[in-house]
């Protein structure tokens, strides 16, 4: 007769078994979250494929798209003077080629239109070199931007290396600055919509006081915060009262007066 036992079979503590239930939950909460903030930042408003078209198929202008830019140069008669521009929060870097086309045929200067990192400025940390390589024959820049991009604008201009890349001036298309340059020496153009919903002319009045005493304001009447790029409406924005050709006129005059 057998006197064996069964014997108990051994059982993980449930402490444990809670902890990593817990991490896991953590884990798959995080990864939700990176996925939805990586889909939020791809999802761009669109430039309008019309415009962008118009520029590439001008024979005065010569578009190259690289991995990290959009370069509009002069076929013929370039200048020294370049402009590196950066879009708005989630707006296409293509939006912008019609709006800043005029320049390019006007004077002969280069434009350089950035492709932040996510769409979104604020994430693109690479320095401003990067993309003032792109035209290397440019040895005096201006650094602009398109609302957030005008923000972001404001903080390169602002770095210690400015000069040293040949740094000379900002311009702001609907936006203002959140850092104080007002003791930078640098030449501002802040061009503003009446219409603007956003970046509103009661914004950047309130910012002013950050720029150069000698900044030049100019606001285009019937403009609105979509109407300094090619991509639609924008939820917020005000309604236009002028169409896209008579906003690049103005945005053009503006930028030819400063003496881009």
């Amino acid at each position: 007769m057998s006197t064996d036992t069964e014997k108990p079979r051994p059982t993980r503590p449930r402490g444990r078994h809670r902890v990593r239930t817990a991490v896991l939950w953590v884990l798959s909460i995080l990864a939700l979250l990176v996925l939805g903030v990586l889909f939020w930042a791809h999802s761009v408003m669109m430039g309008e494929r019309p415009a962008a078209l118009e520029v590439w198929e001008n024979p005065d202008i010569v578009v190259t798209s690289t991995d990290h830019s959009v370069v509009l140069a002069p076929a013929e008669n370039a200048s020294a003077t370049g402009l590196v521009f950066i879009p708005g929060a989630k707006v296409d870097p293509y939006a912008y080629m019609y709006k800043l086309s005029g320049i390019v045929e006007e004077t002969g200067a280069t434009v350089v239109i950035t492709k932040p990192t996510l769409n979104l400025a604020f994430f693109d940390t690479r320095p401003l070199d990067t993309f003032t390589a792109d035209a290397p024959a440019v040895d005096e820049w201006y650094v602009g931007g398109h609302s957030l991009g005008g923000v972001r604008a404001c903080q390169l201009v602002d770095a210690p290396d400015a000069a040293d890349d040949g740094v000379v001036g900002l311009v702001l298309f609907g936006s203002y600055c959140a850092n104080d340059i007002s003791d930078s020496g640098l030449q501002v153009l802040s061009i503003s919509g009446s219409e603007d919903g956003l970046s509103t002319p009661e914004k950047i009045d309130g910012a002013a006081h950050l720029l150069p005493e000698d900044a030049v304001f100019v606001q285009i009447d019937g403009a609105n915060h979509a109407g300094f790029g090619d991509y639609g409406v924008q939820p917020g924005d005000g309604t236009a009262t002028i169409d896209s050709p008579q906003i690049q006129a103005a945005i053009t005059e503006a930028l030819v007066a400063f003496g881009l």
